[in-house]
């Protein structure tokens, strides 16, 4: 029995040996393979990976990507973008999207922490504004998109709107800066990345009077300055419909076969 289970112990270590020696030879024959193709392994994104996330070998994969056509800060090599050993992981700088390249912008340093400052453009700022229900374009904000900021100021007949900034994208809602999120709320306070200009901008109308968001298209627009609307502008002595648009008809029917049609007033 001693001698039938050191044999078979032996001829385990013989078959797992061999397959790390056929595992290396495959490998080295892709590397070798890719090399003679013109592509590399890159390191990408095997799903989702939330902003702020912790970089795990499961959410990774490798793709063949061309090699004169590699952008540069990519990971060839797991081992430089996962942490072994104790050391606290990297984790995500922004959202990724599945298949997506790793690159070393869009991922922190090993253990670094990853606020809403690493969402935000060179020389820009973010700044943070009171919203409600109705200002806040009833919680279908979400981080990610761009809105025109309007000021509302005055009382009574000097009440009047006027768009401070447009175009600024959102940053945060609230307590998230989660590019992925899909349910909408109600939110209290909306971040936006501003210019230093800007900032003082906001900081001023938000002090000045109500601010309200509105939602912008998805569409490409060019911006064009809009001038301040005043509460004169909207209320006024006729109705807004243009005099020369034709009245609705109502057909009315006399008998069985009659029709009489009686403009409205």
């Amino acid at each position: 029995m001693r001698f039938g289970s050191i044999l078979m112990t032996v001829v385990g270590l013989g078959v797992a040996g061999g397959a790390v020696q056929v595992a290396q030879t495959q490998l080295s024959a892709n590397s070798a393979d890719a090399a003679t193709s013109g592509v590399v392994e890159v390191v990408a994104a095997a799903q989702d990976i939330p902003f702020g996330a912790s970089i795990e070998g499961h959410m990774l994969t490798s793709i063949s990507w061309p090699v004169n056509a590699v952008p540069p800060g990519v990971f060839t090599d797991f081992s430089t973008v996962l942490a072994g050993g104790g050391i606290e992981p990297r984790r995500a700088k922004r959202a990724l999207a599945q298949g997506e390249l790793l690159l070393v912008s869009k991922v922190s340093g090993f253990g670094e922490k990853v606020t809403i400052v690493q969402t935000l453009g060179a020389n820009s700022r973010a700044m943070a504004i009171n919203v409600d229900a109705g200002s806040g374009v009833g919680g279908f904000v979400t981080p990610g998109d761009f809105v025109d900021i309007v000021l509302t100021q005055g009382r009574n007949e000097t009440l009047r709107a006027v768009t401070v900034l447009q175009n600024v994208r959102v940053v945060g809602v609230d307590q998230t800066a989660d590019e992925q999120i899909e349910q909408a709320g109600v939110a209290r306070t909306v971040t936006v990345e501003v210019t230093p200009d800007q900032g003082q901008k906001l900081a001023l109308a938000q002090q000045a009077g109500k601010l309200s968001l509105s939602l912008r298209s998805l569409d490409a627009v060019e911006d064009k300055p809009l001038a301040a609307v005043r509460l004169s502008d909207i209320i006024t002595e006729t109705s807004p419909t243009p005099e020369s648009a034709p009245r609705p008809v109502i057909r009315v029917r006399r008998a069985a076969t009659n029709v009489e049609e009686v403009p409205t007033r």
